[in-house]
């Protein structure tokens, strides 16, 4: 199994020859070149932080944190902060409708805190129906906070909802879960969202589409900043095959128009 072909949509979408994104119009769209890649490599990458909120969704959270585990384990030592806005367990429980009285909600207990000073690498942020909370305040500030800080910004499903209400997605590139692409849109009037697309990379910024994409995002990154053999390694140990960065079969099945923004082809 070769992983490179997983991130050849990725290479298309990104050239190292741009910190930030460059608009090129014609007559058919707008053509845009993202940013470059942080020149990084993996030894620069420890210390991973993911944002907690109530009602997230599971898979986004420990969908991406599975392979880094290995990562972690095998390769070197990376360091895991799950920070929210108290030390309390943060429940997936929904903050309004549970039609059934369910109690099917796990919690996890934070390590941090958003007052904590914490230097991070790599900071991801979930989605869930949570995302769609007017009240995230503290979530948005830490990532507003962060974000400068950060070596890459990590959004999977409609986290990267969250990150637009917190500015830090204008005019980047970026995509979301396709069945909330009108809700989350319209969190980012100002970021040039992108469909069809699996993920998007954009610079600093890497986006996923819907729940179980953060496995493939995640797969690029560890492609990028640990080789090839490390990623097809891991995707080997859990037996899972990475999708391609232009790979989004959702686009199609929720009637998503394509965007008139679309990531520049690579020269």
């Amino acid at each position: 199994m070769k992983l490179l072909s997983s991130l050849a949509g990725a290479l298309a979408i990104f050239t190292t020859t741009s910190a930030s994104a460059i608009v090129h119009r014609n007559t058919e769209q707008t053509c845009i070149t993202p940013g470059a890649i942080p020149d990084l490599k993996g030894s620069d990458i420890r210390n991973v932080g993911v944002v907690l909120f109530q009602a997230l969704d599971m898979i986004d959270v420990f969908g991406p944190l599975d392979p880094l585990q290995l990562v972690s384990l095998s390769v070197q030592q990376l360091n895991l902060h799950l920070i929210a806005e108290t030390l309390d367990p943060v429940s997936t429980a929904p903050i309004t409708m549970n039609k059934f009285n369910s109690s099917f909600w796990p919690t996890i207990p934070p390590t941090n805190t958003f007052a904590d000073d914490i230097e991070l690498d790599l900071l991801i942020v979930p989605g869930g129906p949570g995302a769609r909370n007017p009240n995230l305040g503290a979530v948005t500030d830490y990532i507003a906070k962060m974000t400068p800080k950060v070596k890459i910004l990590m959004t999977v499903c409609t986290g990267s909802g969250i990150a637009a209400r917190a500015g830090v997605l204008d005019e980047h590139l970026a995509t979301t879960n396709k069945n909330a692409w009108e809700t989350i849109r319209a969190m980012g009037p100002k970021v040039n969202w992108v469909s069809p697309a699996r993920f998007v990379i954009d610079g600093k910024i890497w986006s996923s589409s819907g729940v179980t994409s953060g496995l493939d995002l995640i797969f690029a990154f560890i492609e990028t900043f640990w080789g090839s053999e490390q990623s097809e390694r891991i995707a080997s140990i859990i037996e899972h095959v990475p999708r391609a960065a232009t790979d989004d079969p959702f686009s199609q099945h929720f009637n998503i128009t394509p965007t008139e923004a679309q990531p520049c082809p690579q020269a």
